[in-house]
């Protein structure tokens, strides 16, 4: 069995992307998925699984569609690739919540940054299928940034990042 982490896009507790936690852990239940644990109320999920990355984030989407009635992304990551995400912060010495990874499905355009709009202060760094992003003294809610080829994608602090490699660790 291997360990994942599931993150969904546009998730929260109240607004257009309201999933109880709740929910998401029972959905994750009824697809066969094992060792359950939600994280925080904004689409984070840990459980273990037999079945690939790809068989996972379908299973996802599509239990996600039938509930919300649309398609909702899914990034999946296995318990080493979210370490290894952690691991590999460029922004180490910022506070984590100063800093993003923002999840992607496959790997980021090697121009990604260069495409980027809005940039005030912002320090931006390419990984394997994540874009990190180092806020200034404005943060993330004030800033305006805008990455073209990180649209479909889903941005979790490092401090969120580390707290789910370390759940995933221990399943």
């Amino acid at each position: 069995m291997t360990a994942y982490i599931a993150l969904l896009r546009a998730v929260n507790v109240g607004g257009t992307g309201k999933l109880p936690m709740t929910e998401l852990a029972a959905m994750c239940d009824a697809a066969g998925f094992a060792k359950v644990k939600t994280y925080i109320a904004s689409g984070n999920v840990v459980f273990t699984s037999g079945k690939s990355e790809a068989a996972v984030k379908a299973a996802l989407e599509k239990a996600m569609e039938k509930y919300a009635g649309k398609a909702v992304g899914v990034m999946v990551r296995t318990a080493a690739e979210m370490a290894a995400v952690r691991d590999a912060n460029p922004f180490a010495d910022a506070p984590g919540n100063r800093v993003v990874a923002t999840f992607l499905a496959e790997a980021p355009a090697k121009d990604a940054i260069e495409q980027a709009t809005n940039v005030n202060g912002e320090e931006m760094a390419i990984g394997k299928r994540e874009i990190y992003i180092r806020y200034t003294d404005h943060g993330m809610a004030d800033s305006k940034l805008k990455i073209p080829g990180a649209k479909t994608g889903t941005a979790r602090n490092m401090n969120t990042v580390a707290k789910l490699a370390e759940m995933a660790a221990k399943l």
